[in-house]
């Protein structure tokens, strides 16, 4: 069973250790990477690939929609996930075409 089409590898916290590696790999197809935060560092320390899941919660937070868990299937909450996504998208696409081109021309 595959996951998703496009979706080959997904990063989780250092909370997530264990077997679940293993399952991830034989019953999704999917690599998990664990990002586990250093053990000889005091106090804050940015993790690597942290801030794109964080990114993207924030995104996906602007659609008033996904503030809240109200979907009851993961198939509908994965529609509103792509809705969300593709509006965000939209908008970057609309604000580029409403810029002057730049002329190369020397």
């Amino acid at each position: 069973m595959r996951a998703a089409s496009g979706l080959a590898r997904v990063w989780a916290d250092g909370g997530y250790t264990g077997h679940l590696t293993d399952w991830t790999s034989q019953h999704l197809g999917l690599v998990l990477d664990i990002v586990r935060r250093s053990e000889d560092v005091r106090g804050f320390q940015p993790l690597p690939r942290r801030w794109v899941v964080e990114r993207s919660f924030a995104w996906f937070l602007r659609s008033r929609r996904l503030v809240r868990d109200y979907e009851r299937r993961t198939d509908t909450s994965e529609a509103v996930i792509r809705w969300s996504m593709i509006a965000l998208m939209n908008r970057r696409l609309a604000a580029q075409s409403r810029r002057p081109a730049v002329s190369t021309a020397g």
